[in-house]
């Protein structure tokens, strides 16, 4: 399989919006204060990134599916640790 431009632009692309989301983990992660961030976006995003894979899957583009998925992964992992680590009121 011989990447054409346009995957590789693909994959970055998807590379650098996946891995935004590390720093947030890292420190909800650490610190154990997710307060400030809104599970409703999260929500909102990982929908988003879901159907990213499904329409990866349909058009079978790589890119799309891998990078997308990776961030599924991760932004769950995100909205897991707000759950978790959330103040019961």
């Amino acid at each position: 399989m011989t990447l054409e431009w346009t995957d590789i632009l693909g994959l970055a692309a998807g590379i650098c919006t996946t891995v935004a989301v590390i720093p947030q983990i890292k420190k909800a992660w650490k610190t154990k204060k997710v307060e400030d961030v809104s599970p409703g976006m999260f929500s909102i995003l990982i929908l988003g990134v879901f159907l990213w894979v499904i329409y990866g899957i349909t058009q079978k583009d790589l890119p799309i599916i891998a990078t997308n998925g990776v961030s599924l992964g991760l932004n769950s992992v995100m909205l897991y640790l707000m759950i978790r680590y959330r103040k019961k009121e």
